[in-house]
This record gives C-alpha cells, sequence and structure tokens, in this order.
C-alpha cells in the first residue's frame, strides 16, 4: 500500500501519483499533508527547493477544493513563469483520475487572451506569476472573493525580485476568511513580515535548520586568477565527463557570452536570461529537460523555479551578491533526495565571501585544486572504456553487419583494437591538453586576500621577488591576458603558474615573473619573431621603452619597422574567448569578468 494513503490521500489521487513515481513521501510531505489537510491553518513551510514542496501543498488543494463549482478557490502564486508551467503541470498529473479539475497557469510572455478565455471558461485553481495576475486583476476578469486558499510558493524569491506591492494588491481582492500557506527556502526578514501581515497564529514547519542548503550537496570552490576563469571552468567541465549542469553567471551579457564560448568549443550549451521572449526560453528548457544540452548558462532571475531531474552540478561562474540566492543556486542540484556537487570559481578576493556564505549555510566548503591536463586526458579516457564496457548491444539488429566488421578488423589483434577504439576520443584530449599550465592560483596569492581583503606582499622580501618585464606585443596584435600568457609560457618554456601581473596595452604589454626566472625568460625570447617582426623583451623602467609614472617619456611609436597606434583610441578591449590558448593548453583568451558596470550592478537588500 502506498504510504501516501496513511497521509490522508484518497486512492485516486495516490493512484495517479503512484503512475508518477511517488513511492514514499519526502520529509516536507511527511510532516505538512496532514496538517494543511484540516483546511483550518494558515501554514508556513520552511524548506530548500527540489524537497518536494509542490506536492505537499498540491494534494491537500485536491482534497480539500469543491470541484462540483466552477469558480477560483485556490490562488497559488510564485516567482517565475517556469515554476508557474511547473506546478501547474504537477497538479495536472495528480488530478489526471479526478473529474472536472481545472487549472490555469496565468504568466507573462504568453497571449493574455488565451489566458482570459481559460478563465472564463471556469477555473478552481489558478497558478501564477504576480505581474501578469494584477494585469487580469486591473482588467476585472476573474473574481477571488470566494477563494479559499491562497499559497505563496518561493516567497523569499518573491520578495527578492521586488514583487511585495503586487503581492499586497493581489493579496486586497481575497477574503479575509481564506488560508494562506507560505512555503519559503530561506526566512528573511521581509518573509516574516508578510507572514505577520496575512497570517493569524500560522502553523510553521521547518526542515532542517534555517536557511541552511540541503545536506545532500557537496560545497566545492577552485581559487583561480581572473584571466583563467574560463579556462578553469572548462577543465572542471572536462572532468566531469557526465556533467549534467547549471552555471550561474551574475549578468546577461555574461552568461550570453560564455554560452557562444562553449559552443564554439564543441559543448552542448545554451543561455537562459531575461531578453530572450518565451518561445526561446521554452525552446531552451525544452532541450535542457532532453538532455541534449550538457550545459545550461543563466543568470539568477532566468533560472527561479527550473525544476529539472538528475542536475549533476551547479557551477557559480560569479557569486550571487546574497547569501540567499547561492542557496536557491544550489538547491538547483541534489533534488529529491539524490546528491550533487556545487562548484564555485573564484579569484583570492573572494574568499570572504566563500567564508560569509560558510556561516550562512552553516557548512564548510571545500577548497578543490583545478585537475591537471593529465588528470583530465585520464578521467575521459575511463569514461570512454566504461560507456563501451557498459552499453547495450542490440543482437538482432547488428548482427547483419558483424561479417563485414570482423572482416575490417582482422589483421589487428585485441589489444591493437582496443587501443584504437578507445583513442578515438581520447586523442582529442591528449591533444588539446598538451602543456596544459596549472590553473590553480598560487597559495600565497590566495592567503593575501584571507584577511579584510588586505593585500598581503608576494613574501618576506615584498614585490621585489618579482621583476616587471617589458614585450612589444599587445592588443593590435590580437593578444589578451591568456592569449599572452600561453605565448610567454610556450616561448620561454615557464610555468604559467609562476607568471604574476600581466598588463597588456595597445602596442605593448607587461607582465612579472620570479626574478629567479628573468634570464630564462630573456634568453627564450632571443631571436623570437612574430610574423616577422622581432619580438623584444626588455626589463621594465630600462631605456626610454616605459612611460614614467606621472608622466615623463613615451612609448616607441615605430616598432619593428612599421609604424603602430599608440595605445588609447585605437586599443581593443581586452577578453573575448578563443577555445585555446596558443600553446595547445585550456583556452587561452578569456574575458575577465571581474569588472561590472554600476548598471549592471542592481541595488540588493544585503550585500557580502
Amino acid at each position: 500500500m502506498n504510504p501516501f494513503i496513511n497521509l490522508g490521500i484518497r486512492h485516486d489521487i495516490v493512484n495517479a501519483i503512484s503512475e508518477l513515481g511517488f513511492e514514499n513521501p519526502t520529509p516536507i510531505q511527511e510532516q505538512s499533508i496532514p496538517v494543511l489537510l484540516t483546511g483550518s491553518n494558515d501554514f508556513v513551510g520552511l524548506a530548500q527547493t527540489g524537497t518536494g514542496k509542490t506536492a505537499a501543498f498540491g494534494l491537500p488543494l485536491l482534497e480539500l477544493l469543491d470541484f462540483e463549482e466552477n469558480h477560483p478557490q485556490a490562488l497559488i502564486l510564485c516567482p517565475t513563469r517556469e515554476l508557474c508551467l511547473q506546478i501547474t503541470n504537477d497538479i495536472k498529473n495528480y488530478s489526471k483520475k479526478m473529474g472536472n479539475v481545472n487549472v490555469v497557469a496565468v504568466y507573462g510572455g504568453a497571449s493574455i487572451s488565451d489566458q482570459l478565455r481559460q478563465i472564463k471558461r471556469g477555473v478552481q485553481i489558478v497558478v501564477a506569476t504576480p505581474g501578469r495576475m494584477l494585469d487580469i486583476i486591473n482588467r476585472k476578469a476573474i473574481d477571488f472573493s470566494q477563494v479559499k486558499f491562497v499559497v505563496l510558493d518561493e516567497a523569499d524569491e518573491m520578495l527578492n525580485m521586488g514583487f511585495q506591492e503586487d503581492i499586497d494588491s493581489i493579496l486586497s481582492t481575497t477574503p479575509d476568511t481564506k488560508k494562506t500557506w507560505l512555503f519559503s527556502a530561506t526566512m528573511p526578514t521581509e518573509v516574516r513580515r508578510i507572514a505577520k501581515k496575512y497570517m493569524n497564529e500560522p502553523f510553521e514547519l521547518t526542515m532542517g535548520t534555517k536557511n541552511t542548503g540541503n545536506a545532500n550537496i557537496e560545497h566545492e570552490y577552485y581559487i583561480v586568477r581572473a584571466r583563467d576563469k574560463y579556462a578553469a571552468f572548462k577543465r572542471i567541465v572536462d572532468f566531469n565527463p557526465d556533467i549534467f549542469g547549471i552555471v550561474f553567471c551574475r549578468t546577461k551579457i555574461e552568461t550570453q557570452d560564455i554560452a557562444e564560448a562553449l559552443l564554439k568549443d564543441g559543448y552542448n550549451a545554451d543561455s537562459l536570461h531575461g531578453d530572450l521572449s518565451q518561445q526561446q526560453r521554452d525552446k531552451v528548457m525544452k532541450r535542457y529537460r532532453d538532455r541534449s544540452l550538457q550545459l545550461l548558462i543563466a543568470t539568477d532571475v532566468a533560472a527561479r523555479g527550473i525544476d529539472v531531474n538528475d542536475v549533476t552540478h551547479v557551477i557559480n561562474y560569479s557569486l550571487p551578491d546574497e547569501v540567499e540566492n547561492y542557496t536557491h543556486r544550489s538547491g538547483r542540484t541534489a533534488r529529491a533526495g539524490k546528491t550533487g556537487v556545487s562548484i564555485s570559481i573564484i579569484n583570492a578576493k573572494e574568499l570572504g565571501k566563500i567564508r560569509q556564505i560558510e556561516r550562512g549555510l552553516g557548512k564548510k566548503f571545500v577548497k578543490a585544486e583545478i585537475p591537471t591536463g593529465f588528470d583530465v586526458c585520464e578521467k575521459q579516457l575511463f569514461s570512454i572504456v566504461h560507456k563501451i564496457h557498459d552499453v547495450q548491444v542490440n543482437e538482432q539488429q547488428i548482427e547483419q553487419y558483424l561479417p563485414r566488421i570482423m572482416e575490417e578488423f582482422k589483421d589487428l589483434t585485441k589489444e591493437d583494437f582496443i587501443k584504437r577504439f578507445a583513442s578515438i576520443e581520447f586523442n582529442r584530449f591528449l591533444d588539446y591538453y598538451k602543456n596544459a599550465p596549472d590553473l590553480n592560483a598560487p597559495l600565497e596569492e590566495g592567503r593575501r586576500f584571507e584577511r579584510d581583503g588586505e593585500r598581503a606582499p608576494r613574501g618576506e622580501a615584498g614585490k621585489s621577488e618579482y621583476t616587471r618585464l617589458f614585450i612589444n606585443l599587445g592588443s593590435v596584435d590580437e593578444f589578451n591576458r591568456g592569449d599572452l600568457l600561453g605565448y610567454i609560457c610556450n616561448q620561454s618554456k615557464i610555468s604559467g603558474r609562476t607568471v604574476g601581473k600581466i598588463d597588456v596595452k595597445g602596442v605593448y604589454s607587461f607582465f612579472e615573473v620570479p626574478n629567479a626566472d628573468v634570464e630564462k625568460v630573456t634568453a627564450g625570447f632571443n631571436g623570437a619573431e612574430f610574423k616577422g617582426r622581432p619580438v623584444r623583451i626588455e626589463i621594465s623602467g630600462e631605456g626610454s621603452s616605459e612611460r614614467r609614472e606621472g608622466g615623463g617619456g613615451g612609448y616607441p611609436r615605430r616598432e619593428g619597422g612599421y609604424n603602430r597606434e599608440r595605445s588609447g583610441g585605437g586599443e581593443r578591449r581586452e577578453g573575448g574567448y578563443k577555445g585555446g590558448d596558443k600553446n595547445g593548453s585550456a583556452g587561452g583568451g578569456f574575458r575577465d569578468f571581474s569588472g561590472k558596470r554600476k548598471e549592471d550592478r542592481p541595488e540588493r537588500r544585503r550585500r557580502f
């Protein structure tokens, strides 16, 4: 017997959810359903995303409403159209063995006339986003005077998105006798305030500790230099061959740029952000749910309400402004009792944010190391081996081809066959990660910002341990910092980990190397040419090559036999993704997204 029967759910609903794979109630369902079935309490339920909250309120609603009456009896408000559609489809699936259950999804980005027609035909449950719901109310196209239950799902998200006034306006059209059920992953002050305003002595249920993350999620962070961020991100993805993840960015531009770069580099990826039409969003989400996309690159707002099963990783390409947003991001994985990994790729300055998130979640993060090129190749090789070993063979279909296959391979030994078969994919990674540099930021660089963001010296000798070098190549040569790093390492045979700050100008650049490597670098560039022009390396400040701080000398206008524009108006913008750096390592040429324009940083309630 299905345990949902014991919670008070009737047979036709239990039969429907059994077909959907509901075998045992989740903790939030087990604790909340008996309380909500009484229909006599306001209710506050605190639980992480992915714990089964939709069934926790959806099943009791199906028990408590009178479906012989064809007017709105329940209103469910949620923050995003994706979540609105998900809740609507779930309730329809729960009620498929019942009769006359009418559920309407009301959300922006779709035809309002279609939604109005559905409402006019008769509806008992309305699932809506606040903005579109308020629009329909203002048209006097719906009557909530007989609503018995209002559900505020993902209440903290709705408030974060600025829906407070809309919610107030919507709830003012509902009767005082209604019962309000509020579900939220976190309980910030604003959610507590709305509970006090609209509820009368609510029953409060908290699964776990307030504002903490899902216990089934492992939290990791990687410290990299800003210029290596995209390369490190790709290497993490390559190290997890079966990854099915969501990658979070801060801005729409960053989201689009990374998705386009991944596509150029051969990954199955696409972006989800606020500039997409509803049709485009639906197309992207269908591909992701069908798993034809391996990586979904999204902003916080666009990803709210995404409920996709078996997401293995959440990757924070950029950390969010607020701890609560991190909780919601990481909650996209490890849903319905499964496990998952939340990864943050940070620079040393962001260690303080990681510590604050740790305190907010009450969970320690693991500092992980970016895998080496060898590690990635090994992981990919054995992924291929496991797939070959576990593949299901269609004996009937392949039998007709076996004689020809055997003929093709008759001159190969078993060992030769295995090596060649495994090498089909393995060689691609082997070539790509040849001479791949170490992308982990040096440990001392990580410690530099551990305390109050204060920059520490490189060592006891401070900055004198590094020498600043001038090179007569810059952005007009189509170099950015990632490209230049790869070129320097390839030419001088030093590790990218040892190279310090790189400053790319228009017709020249500066870079720092340890004092011990200066001779090796200058020797490596002895006689070097770039596109037929001699490459010149000098210690910064020698001769007339460097402009003195505050004015003074100038850079040579004519280098290598032709005139080039001075840095300034003609200087190319740093950045751009290029799939791989010049020494074949993992993706030189990466845009530095650490600097944000003011308009890209909306004011938040609370910052790190």
